[in-house]
Formats: structure tokens, C-alpha cells, sequence
């Protein structure tokens, strides 16, 4: 990685490139689910994903790095080994001791128990950056962010290879999910949430053989 930071742009040059990588499939009954399986079988597009982050949060002044169950621990270890920084795993309840946990939370699969953390992983006044592969709704985010705000952490920014943007304020008649009213309810509402491509460019659907069938389980 250059130690020179670099401005990286939603959808941008390198957003359109690696969303090339990123196919989406008929799974889990969702029609467009974005499978970061095809970037991480091209490792040099994974690495330019882990140097974009990297150099976005260079200078920024972080503590430490949360990854978030189970996609964010594929992401957050190479990027806070770049930033030479901790990385915290933020799991679902029942996996780790000694945790502290937050609140149930919704997400597009439905209602899910809080995540948790290991209590001594966020000391008062750290800096957290939360990494995941993709935000919808917003749930599993919010749920994270009380979380680090629980143990006396700011949380500098969510940082999402995929933001899906039209759950970002949809209007009340879509009956989508509304993630801007989410945190707003939460008091969480000055959280920045970044996400490198969005579903605007994301239109590489899956070439699927004829015996395909969504085989997606919930989690």
C-alpha cells in the first residue's frame, strides 16, 4: 500500500472495475444477491479493495478495526493489518466469552439477536471503524454502532464494499425499509455509513446452469 491517500469516489473508476466482480444471484429468496465470492477468487482485485480502504482511513485516526459476522472478518483482518491497527470481531451471541451484547435487531432476512463483543476488546474514547461487505436496511450496522457506543467508543465511519442506496430514505409508499429513520430512532443518525460501489453499477447477473435452485438457508 502507498503511504499517499487517495480520494476514492462511490461508483467511481475503481468502483466500476471491481463491480465487475461482484455478480449477483437469485438466493436466499432475493432476486439481486451480490456474491463477494467473485472478487475474493481474483486476488488482485481483493488487494485493490484492501488498498482503497486502507488509504481512505490512513489518516483518519482510528483505534482499532470491527469486522462484523460473518463476511467482515473476511474484510477487516487484511485491512487493519494495513492500517497496523486491532481488529475486534463482532460476533453473533453464543460464540465468544466473555461479551457484552447489544439489542435484537431487524435485518432483510428478518429479526436477529444482537451482536456481541468481547468486553475488553473497546475501551472508552476509541476510535472504531466497522467494516462489513455490503449495508441494506441498516440493522446489522445499528446494531454494531450501539454496541461500540455501549462500551464508550465513537464509531469514525461504516465502511461497506456494496451500499445498497435505495434503502437509504425510500419513500413511505415504496413499503422498503427506511435506514436514515432507523438511526434516527436509534440516536445514531451522525454515524457516517461509506460503501465503495452501489447498485447502480452492479449489473453483472450470474450466468446459472439449468439445475440451479436457491438452496439459501437464514443465518
Amino acid at each position: 500500500m502507498s503511504g499517499e491517500s487517495t480520494t476514492y469516489e462511490q461508483d467511481g473508476p475503481e468502483a466500476k472495475a471491481i463491480a465487475k466482480f461482484l455478480p449477483y444471484f437469485p438466493f436466499k429468496g432475493i432476486p439481486r444477491f451480490y456474491d463477494i465470492g467473485g472478487f475474493l477468487a481474483a486476488p488482485e482485485v481483493f488487494q485493490n479493495i484492501v488498498d482503497i480502504f486502507a488509504s481512505r482511513y490512513a489518516d483518519i485516526g482510528i483505534d482499532s478495526v470491527a469486522g462484523l459476522d460473518a463476511r467482515g472478518f473476511i474484510l477487516g483482518p487484511p485491512i487493519a493489518l494495513a492500517l497496523k491497527k486491532p481488529f475486534i470481531m463482532m460476533r453473533k451471541e453464543g460464540k465468544m466469552p466473555n461479551t457484552i451484547k447489544s439489542n435484537e435487531y431487524n435485518t432483510e432476512y428478518g429479526k436477529r439477536s444482537g451482536l456481541t463483543v468481547q468486553r475488553d476488546r473497546i475501551k472508552e474514547g476509541d476510535r472504531v471503524l466497522i467494516i462489513d461487505d455490503l449495508v441494506a436496511t441498516g440493522g446489522t450496522l445499528s446494531s454494531a454502532i450501539q454496541l461500540v457506543k455501549g462500551c464508550g467508543g465513537t464509531v469514525v465511519e461504516c465502511a461497506c464494499v456494496v451500499e445498497l442506496k435505495m434503502f437509504i430514505d425510500p419513500p413511505a409508499d415504496s413499503g422498503l425499509p427506511n435506514r436514515t429513520k432507523l438511526f434516527t430512532e436509534a440516536s445514531i443518525e451522525e454515524t457516517p455509513v461509506w460503501g465503495l460501489v452501489s447498485e447502480d453499477v452492479l449489473t453483472n447477473e450470474a450466468e446459472l446452469p439449468k439445475e440451479y435452485v436457491d438452496d439459501g438457508e437464514e443465518h
